[in-house]
């Protein structure tokens, strides 16, 4: 017989919108339990941009002052190389916000951070090496969630159960909750490639015929995403090793000298993009947050931004009909109607450029003009603002609610 355990709430996935919202929760009072698949944090390749808005959060939360004492890369503007012109592209030293940068920072550093934040809260209970497997259902209501781990079968029995877990959630499959595919024209192909310590600051992005690349610089090397058109990593691997380190050289010519680091195609690793969302979010009983609810194009590096505003948001409302019992579908609902405009908006955008911007430059056969959207950033700084606004911020960003950001455990 499986093991029975009793919460509030039950989160399944220790990402940055289950470990951000379990923490919240547990801030106030509630008893919270995390589930995380792996026995820790650490997978590379995931997505490790911290905005300005998730360290306001930190900041309502009297966690910033610590937070940035981790080691991290604070990105104040954004440029790009198009062709041989760098063009600046976004500016966050404007922001209305306590951190007027984008900070980089690995994303298993962000999650631990967090996690050792709320040890100090023995009502939040993360527990590593569990997953969740399924739901427990009881008169057509979300009860609970089967999970497995260490110690076998473990029967979680909660008011609520958030389904956090990416997007290949399994609860959100087992709850039968139906989506739409935005589509999306390219994968990515992300590895790692030796950083100098006497290499100045590069552009973070590298656009030229043929090609779209993302260098994002992390101490001792980059972290590199290399765009390619849907479904073309097998023609690319198809042509050999060499070749592709020949078309990051094109891409990057500063990596002439560091492309053998990649020697087989295990140092590269395949990013399946994906866009699409929920038609509905919930079911009672059960809620989806995050990439569960809606997965987001790598453009912009807005997924863990959007998902940790979700978090916030999920505990704004439903920490108060937490402490009260089985929690109602009015505020599952009305956690959807928040969040679900501004999820639209970004995704409209970021379709908008995968097939007006990206597909026609992987396309390209010959030099690739600046845009003029580019070129107007470029020449009026004040514009700038309006990109980091929306990289940095998003839309309809959350704040921690004044009654959560003191701690109810004290």
């Amino acid at each position: 017989m499986p093991q029975t355990l009793v919460t509030d709430c039950c989160i399944a996935g220790g990402g940055p919108a289950g470990m951000m919202c379990g923490y919240i929760l547990a801030r106030a009072g509630l008893k919270v339990s995390v589930l995380e698949k792996h026995e820790d944090f650490f997978r590379d390749f995931r997505g490790d941009t911290v905005h300005p808005s998730t360290m306001e959060a930190l900041s309502e939360l009297g966690l910033l002052e610590d937070f940035l004492k981790r080691p991290h890369n604070a990105f104040l503007q954004l440029s790009a190389l198009i062709g041989d012109t760098t063009v600046q592209v976004a500016d966050f030293r404007h922001l209305p916000t306590k951190a007027k940068f984008m900070a980089v920072m690995p994303q298993w550093d962000f999650l631990n951070f967090l996690r050792e934040a709320g040890e100090r809260y023995p009502n939040l209970d993360v527990r590593m090496t569990c997953e969740a497997l399924d739901l427990i259902e009881r008169d057509g209501r979300v009860v609970g969630v089967r999970a497995n781990g260490p110690e076998g079968d473990l029967d979680i029995e909660a008011r609520l159960v958030i389904a956090a877990d990416g997007r290949s959630s399994i609860l959100r499959d087992k709850a039968g909750l139906k989506g739409i595919d935005l589509g999306a024209p390219i994968d990515v192909l992300w590895m790692r490639l030796p950083r100098k310590p006497d290499d100045e600051t590069v552009p973070l992005g590298r656009v030229g015929p043929g090609h779209f690349m993302i260098m994002i610089e992390r101490g001792e090397y980059f972290q590199c995403a290399y765009v390619t058109p849907k479904g073309g990593f097998d023609a690319i691997k198809a042509e050999g090793i060499e070749a592709f380190r020949q078309r990051i050289v094109e891409a990057a010519p500063l990596t002439k000298d560091r492309v053998e680091a990649l020697k087989t195609w295990d140092d590269v690793k395949l990013l399946t993009v994906a866009v699409n969302r929920l038609t509905k979010w919930w079911k009672p009983g059960l809620l989806c947050i995050g990439d569960a609810a809606h997965a987001m194009s790598p453009i912009g590096g807005v997924g863990i931004n959007l998902a940790i505003q979700d978090a916030i948001a999920a505990a704004n409302i439903l920490a108060e009909p937490l402490k009260a019992g089985p929690v109602p579908n009015a505020p599952l609902a009305a956690l959807q109607t928040r969040r679900e405009g501004p999820v639209k908006t970004m995704q409209a955008i970021q379709v908008a450029i995968q097939n007006l911007v990206l597909t026609p430059v992987l396309a390209a056969k010959g030099p690739i003009k600046i845009p003029w959207p580019a070129k107007l950033l470029n020449a009026v700084p004040l514009l700038r603002q309006i990109p980091a606004r929306v990289v940095g911020m998003g839309f309809r960003m959350e704040h921690v609610a004044p009654a959560l950001r003191s701690d109810r455990t004290a």
